[in-house]
């Protein structure tokens, strides 16, 4: 009795399995990759999955935005490109993540199953089967799409945006952008994040902060096949890799595999010198992008294909516009979006990839729409009186603003073919679009001209890393021989190629890497911006704004213009105590590391203490008269000057902040010990002694006649000791640094008791004070932090 009601259970259950789609009304059915049906009624997507263990790429975005680049969660934002697969398992299918970072590269199948089992997998869904039927299994995939995939509320909780939660009564599928394709399938869903905010970012750009919706999509795709070619990876061919452990690797070979990633692309007729793609690389265009700026990215876009033509490929780049059916987010386009948002931030180029290869299945682009008028303010500041007669007289401005803009198509489309960043191309001519460029102005005949404030096409290095990663490789040559020739005929060339970490301000050491600078010679170009400056600044007036526009718009204007030498300044700072070095490789023809020669520090030393005088820093007091308090209605912003005096402006915080920003980069506790080491191992080199007292020297004993201008002076010679003091407890500091750093505070202190002024004297206090307890120093309460200048945001793909 027992087994017979057993095998009647099965029955039923067996019938009851089999028959779930057909007991469900009015299903629309979608066929493709992965075929699958809607339930409006209960608002369901069931999906069938044929291939068990079939792997397959998944990769999710969110397709509409929060509209803040701080919370950094913007329209068409890619996620991670990962391997899944389904298993059954019992009554269940689950959807697995193999651990592709872990693998072993041979036929020996029980090598390979080695690897896979001491290695954790990851188990992403489990799906009840709720029918069987032709060797198919039918699943209720709705659970999976409502949930958050994205990491939204970890990414408002990361940020003290918020406390949110996934509300899925207020959530529902999306159907718009729900689709169907022979090698994808595209799910959507709007999802509701209820909650409350913390601070004001969030209230700022959601209509009710308490309940933030956004949809987010997610794509099944065919894997390629297995024709695609892996390509070496040289850490000095500017390509941006994928790397994983092969645990068949031969003992006397590298455990680590690396790859640099790129497009697939071959010749039609690999014989010819000039022959078409197989298949082009395309690019396609937002739709929701206006003119001129269409236009614009378009052009800027298109640079690339100058590289590939030299490769031999005939327009085997191209840029197009998104054709009316096509989805931005379908990965079978490559694809540049326009991206708004309320503040400046970050534009972003990102793929997916697929992890096994390093091959590039869709580059995404993301521009943000505010780059442009940050730049038309800058030409705005620095021209002559443009609206001297006519308000409409807007033209040399849009020139410039879109000069960058194609620039910026450039840039963000090749980090999608592969590209990193090059920080050292500005010194070798304009090498590379992969540099941060500052806009290049020139002194003709008094005036500033604008006409190459940005390059007009692709660099020479561009040249050479798109043929590191796309040209083919002849028959009987090695892949690591042709790789090599390339690079040493760049390293011939004097081309250098340089990334981030190694490129940044603070602790940053190259010589030859900077963002956002311009020139061979950082000292030299920084000299030049200082002329440049100063020049504008005279020249500024109230017909730097249009007529009926408040004075409080002027003010802003004037907040590039002020801080137009931060960027050169960072770069010439690194001269002092930089290294000239490269991601030189045994066999390599390029530099391993060097100091730089004294008299090029001492160069950028004098250049830099320049951003430390009182004539540089002070606002001339004619031009002052043209801020008055902010207009009702136009708040001071994060991209302001701040101000210690109220409403009024603030002619004492503006100097405060420049030399703040000067300091806080000169005396780094990293760049104060490498002065020492390098004083230590040639004993003719710069050391810190002497940089600190030159900045002494020049800064807090300098007097000057007119009041105003001592009053400038004093502000910087209280924000040296400031930074002196700091450097004495920094807890980054070595001990060697601490020293010479309290010896020379020792000495100041002599010094101010000397004197008799009543600014001294407070600072006399307060070396006295910082002495009875270090550990209470707070470093630099008086200088107002500097306002955005570059794309606001943390470290990215810009």
């Amino acid at each position: 009795m027992k087994r017979v009601f057993c095998c009647l259970f099965l029955l039923i259950t067996q019938v009851s399995i089999s028959q779930f789609l057909e007991e469900k009304d009015n299903l629309k059915s979608y066929n493709g990759f992965f075929n699958f049906h809607y339930n409006e009624e209960e608002d369901e997507l069931y999906l069938e999955v044929k291939n068990l263990n079939g792997e397959f790429l998944y990769t999710h975005f969110i397709r509409s935005g929060v509209g803040s680049n701080d919370i950094g969660l913007d329209r068409g934002q890619l996620g991670d490109g990962i391997i899944v697969k389904f298993k059954k398992a019992g009554n269940k299918l689950l959807l697995i993540q193999p651990n592709y970072k872990y693998r072993a590269e041979t036929d020996n199948l029980q090598e390979r199953q080695s690897v896979e089992e001491a290695f954790a997998q990851s188990v992403l869904f489990g799906f009840e089967i709720k029918e069987e039927r032709d060797s198919s299994y039918v699943i209720d995939f709705t659970p999976f799409l409502m949930q958050d995939a994205h990491g939204v509320v970890q990414r408002l909780k990361r940020g003290n945006y918020g406390s949110y939660k996934l509300n899925k009564s207020k959530s529902a599928l999306s159907l718009s952008g729900t689709k169907a394709f022979p090698e994808n399938v595209e799910f959507e869903a709007l999802l509701t994040f209820e909650g409350e905010p913390e601070g004001g970012t969030v209230r700022s750009v959601v209509p009710d902060p308490q309940n933030i919706s956004l949809v987010q999509h997610h794509s099944f795709v065919k894997l390629p096949d297995d024709h695609y070619e892996k390509r070496l990876f040289d850490p000095r061919s500017g390509a941006i890799s994928i790397s994983y452990y092969d645990y068949a690797s031969p003992v006397f070979e590298p455990l680590e595999k690396r790859y640099a990633i790129r497009h697939r692309l071959q010749k039609k007729n690999p014989e010819a010198a000039v022959s078409e793609a197989e298949e082009p690389i395309i690019y396609y265009l937002d739709p929701g992008t206006p003119e001129p700026v269409r236009s614009a990215l378009l052009e800027g876009a298109s640079w690339w294909n100058q590289a590939f033509s030299e490769l031999g490929y005939n327009n085997a780049f191209q840029v197009k516009m998104l054709p009316e059916e096509a989805d931005p987010l379908d990965v079978r386009y490559n694809v540049i979006q326009w991206v708004h948002r309320s503040t400046r931030g970050w534009s972003y180029g990102a793929s997916v990839v697929d992890p096994r290869t390093g091959e590039i299945i869709k580059g995404h682009v993301s521009l943000g729409s505010l780059r442009i008028r940050q730049d038309f303010m800058i030409a705005q500041a620095l021209l002559n009186n443009p609206f001297a007669e006519n308000d409409e007289n807007h033209q040399q401005m849009m020139t410039m603003a879109l000069a960058r803009i194609r620039q910026l198509a450039a840039h963000e489309v090749g980090h999608t073919l592969g590209f990193a960043h090059n920080f050292a191309a500005s010194v070798s001519k304009r090498a590379s679009v992969m540099d941060y460029p500052h806009p290049q102005f020139e002194l003709k005949n008094g005036k500033i001209d604008l006409s190459n404030a940005y390059d007009t096409g692709i660099g020479e290095w561009d040249k050479v890393t798109v043929k590191y990663s796309y040209s083919g490789i002849p028959e009987g040559v090695s892949q690591k021989e042709y790789l090599n020739n390339i690079i040493s005929e760049a390293t011939a060339q004097g081309l250098q190629f340089i990334t981030d970490s190694d490129a940044r301000a603070a602790g940053g050491a190259h010589i030859n890497a900077h963002l956002w600078d311009n020139g061979a010679n950082a000292a030299e170009e920084l000299e030049e911006v200082l002329k440049i400056r100063k020049k504008a600044i005279q020249d500024f007036s109230e017909d730097n704004i249009r007529t009926d526009e408040p004075y409080t718009v002027l003010e802003d204007v004037f907040v590039p213009l002020y801080f137009f030498h931060r960027y050169q300044t960072e770069a010439a700072v690194k001269t002092i105590g930089g290294l000239n070095y490269n991601y030189a490789v045994k066999g390599g023809k390029e530099t391993v590391v060097e100091f730089v020669d004294k008299k090029e520090q001492l160069k950028a030393l004098d250049a830099v203490l320049q951003t430390l005088t009182a004539e540089e820093l002070a606002i001339p007091k004619d031009k002052l008269k043209l801020f008055p308090p902010r207009a009702f209605g136009f708040n001071r912003t994060r991209e302001s000057f701040r101000s210690n005096t109220g409403v009024s402006f603030d002619a004492l915080a503006a100097p405060a902040t420049a030399s703040d920003m000067t300091l806080g980069l000169l005396l780094h506790p990293e760049r104060a010990a490498r002065l020492i080491q390098q004083k230590s191992l040639e004993k003719e080199q710069l050391g810190l002694e002497e940089v600190i007292d030159r900045l002494i020297s020049e800064t807090i004993k300098t007097s000057k006649k007119d009041t105003y201008l001592q009053e400038v002076q004093n502000t910087v010679g209280y924000n040296v000791l400031q930074h002196l003091m700091n450097l004495a407890v920094h807890k980054d500091a070595t001990p060697q640094v601490k020293a010479i750093a309290n010896a020379q505070i020792d000495e100041v202190q002599q010094w101010l008791r000397k004197q008799d002024e009543p600014m001294f004297t407070q600072m006399s206090r307060e070396i006295k004070e910082f002495r009875e307890d270090p550990s209470e120093f707070k470093a630099i309460p008086n200088a107002p932090k500097i306002p955005d200048g570059s794309p606001i945001g943390s470290f990215a793909w810009d």
